[in-house]
């Protein structure tokens, strides 16, 4: 037996792999001859395994016509559950016959299957002997048989079921039950209410599972409708949270007004611990009724329950919650700020942000730099006016949120808002915080050129402090023509103006900047200048699309006008990024020099690393010397492991 069931494991495990092969080649044969192919398949001697993928087959193409042949298999322990599938989905009165035949001839888990197939066809005529089975010995064939009759449903069934509920021993009262509902499931279906809510009474009254009991429940609920309300209110106060989880469920499913106005009203009356998931259902119930009840909750109760209310305002949509979330924006609790603030995005911009334009002209204080700063995070265009009269406002923090907000907002047409501001700044403060506001701004607006224009018309009349903020600015721009204005300002006669076109073109943000900061380096009496320079010129290198014998030959220049250890140092980092067998070279002379070993040793690891793909030799020539002479045991690891790479790789 063990070698049968083993050897056809196997060859269901060969139907699967064959499959997709067997469908390209379906594809060029019609349906009545895929069908004829399998019957005849079925009726061969073939072994199990294609039988069974006939009987797959016959599944979807197979007609009346096959269900003899398909009836003959129902006994067969290995085929039994294949011919199955395929008479589930025959059409026509035939496939039935055969199924109810099967029923007072198989036995065990044959039969079982055999009844599941009939409810699964839900075949009325099958009532009788389904009901001759519910007092079969077998309790595995009588929950079957309770089962397949709530499938198949009606009054006959039902009242085949009821019996059972009572007499029948208490292991079979659940499939029993499952029946029952089964039933008065198709007869609420059918709008059958007063049938339905008798049988659902019964179950509810019987000796049944708590979970046959608690579905049930629900069905009565809804079969009486609105006179369900009272039992949907005893469901919810239920001291079993089950229940009371079945109650919820019924609570989302049940219309009308008066069940919303029942469940506002009994919102009121629970435990706080209850009100949470109550308001929940009660929102998911779309019911613009329950609308005053969530604004109320949001605005005066616990805190975790406002938290709920001011996240169904978001899902209601309704911009009727658009005062209350202001309100909550405003108030003294951050994370319930930070929930308004969130359901504020999901509710039309518009309306949103018209109220918050009203508000913020009236507010004071606290609550007007909390709006300013939520009218900056929205990007709220209609309120640069306002913004730039709270960014001339005499209160510190006002003015603050303003500036900050401005830069959230405008755009290049209202740059001028933020230059302006830039020229009457009368604090390194205010001139910290106007900068940081013009390079947000510069960041998120798209049309750097705009912004390169409107920066640059105001660079000469500018004085010097504000010179310096555009001038650092322009590195957030980076046009071509904000590089030609910040290279014309290392000119400049003032030292802070020079000062901040150096630090600028350092921090450029393409390689467009080298060549000019190589000049700095060159030319520099200063020597924070040059320090300033030779590390932007290590990153403009490393940002460089150039030739890797280009970057070697500037890095070369660079290294033959230093001689400050911290300056041959930085330069080093950068030449490990270059992947050229010419830059070992240029740092292996650093190794004699104790003060700068280390970081020549991991420059040259680093080149060798990456070029032991392209110059293997090389690659493997520094390895080798270095396991050999480092001091440092990290580095002769690391040697070492590249060593084996290259071995490796051979």
């Amino acid at each position: 037996m063990r070698f049968a069931i083993q050897r056809f494991a196997l060859c269901v495990a060969f139907i699967l792999c064959t499959t997709a092969a067997l469908a390209a080649a379906d594809s060029k044969t019609s349906s009545a001859e895929k069908a004829r192919q399998a019957l005849d398949l079925l009726k061969s001697s073939a072994p199990p395994a294609e039988k069974a993928l006939a009987c797959k087959r016959l599944a979807v193409y197979g007609q009346s016509g096959a269900v003899p042949a398909l009836a003959a298999l129902l006994p067969d322990e290995q085929l039994s559950s294949w011919a199955r599938i395929a008479l589930e989905a025959i059409p026509g009165r035939a496939a039935d016959e055969a199924l109810r035949n099967a029923l007072g001839k198989l036995h065990g888990k044959l039969l079982v299957g055999v009844i599941n197939s009939i409810g699964e066809r839900r075949d009325a005529k099958a009532v009788g002997g389904l009901t001759a089975r519910l007092k079969d010995p077998d309790a595995e064939v009588s929950s079957a048989a309770a089962r397949a009759l709530g499938r198949i449903g009606g009054d006959r069934a039902a009242k085949a079921l009821k019996p059972m509920l009572a007499g029948a021993p208490a292991s079979l009262r659940s499939a029993a039950a499952q029946g029952c509902i089964s039933c008065a499931e198709q007869f609420l279906v059918g709008k059958k209410f007063t049938q339905a809510a008798k049988l659902y009474d019964i179950v509810r009254g019987a000796g049944v599972p708590a979970q046959r009991v608690r579905e049930a429940t629900r069905g009565a609920i809804l079969a009486r409708q609105s006179r369900g309300i009272p039992l949907l209110i005893e469901t919810l106060r239920s001291p079993d949270k089950e229940m009371f989880g079945i109650g919820l469920w019924t609570a989302r499913e049940l219309p009308g007004r008066n069940v919303t106005d029942a469940l506002v009203a009994e919102l009121g009356k629970s435990s706080p611990d209850r009100q949470g998931p109550l308001l929940l259902a009660l929102a998911d119930r779309h019911d613009p009724a329950a609308l005053p009840v969530v604004l109320r909750t949001a605005q005066v109760s616990p805190k975790n329950l406002r938290l709920v209310a001011i996240d169904i305002l978001a899902r209601m949509g309704d911009v009727a919650g658009v005062p209350v979330l202001l309100d909550a924006v405003v108030g003294s609790d951050t994370e319930v700020a930070q929930a308004a603030k969130t359901s504020l995005a999901a509710l039309p911009a518009s309306e949103v942000d018209q109220q918050l334009l009203v508000r913020m002209s009236r507010a004071s204080g606290n609550t007007r730099r909390t709006l300013i700063q939520l009218a900056g995070q929205r990007q709220v265009a209609a309120a640069v006016p306002e913004l730039v009269k709270a960014a001339n406002d005499s209160d510190p923090a006002i003015s603050a949120a303003g500036i900050k907000a401005l830069g959230e907002t405008v755009g290049a047409a209202h740059l001028g808002a933020l230059t302006d501001l830039l020229a009457k700044s009368k604090s390194d403060d205010d001139l910290s915080q106007i900068q940081e506001a013009l390079e947000s701004a510069c960041s998120r607006i798209t049309d750097k050129e705009a912004c390169a224009d409107k920066l640059l018309s105001c660079l000469p009349a500018s004085a010097s402090p504000a010179r310096c903020a555009l001038i650092r600015v322009l590195s957030v721009v980076g046009t071509a023509n904000a590089l030609d204005a910040v290279k014309s300002a290392i000119a400049s006669p003032e030292a802070p103006v020079r000062d901040a076109s150096i630090r600028t073109l350092a921090d450029w943000p393409d390689a467009d900047a080298l060549p000019p900061l190589l000049d700095v380096f060159r030319g520099a009496q200063d020597e924070s200048h040059r320090f300033l320079a030779l590390r932007g010129c290590v990153r403009l290198l490393d940002l460089s699309t150039q030739a890797a014998s280009e970057k070697v030959k500037t890095y070369t220049d660079l290294l033959s006008r230093t001689e400050r250890p911290d300056d041959r140092k930085a330069l080093l980092s950068g030449l490990g990024n270059v992947a050229d067998p010419a830059a070992l070279k240029l740092v292996e002379p650093f190794l004699g020099d104790d003060q700068v070993r280390a970081e020549a040793e991991a420059a040259l690891l680093s080149v060798a690393t990456g070029i032991k793909a392209s110059a293997p030799a090389e690659a493997k020539a520094v390895a080798t010397r270095l396991q050999a002479e480092s001091k440092s045991e990290s580095t002769r690891d690391r040697a070492a492991k590249l060593l084996a790479g290259l071995e490796k790789g051979r």
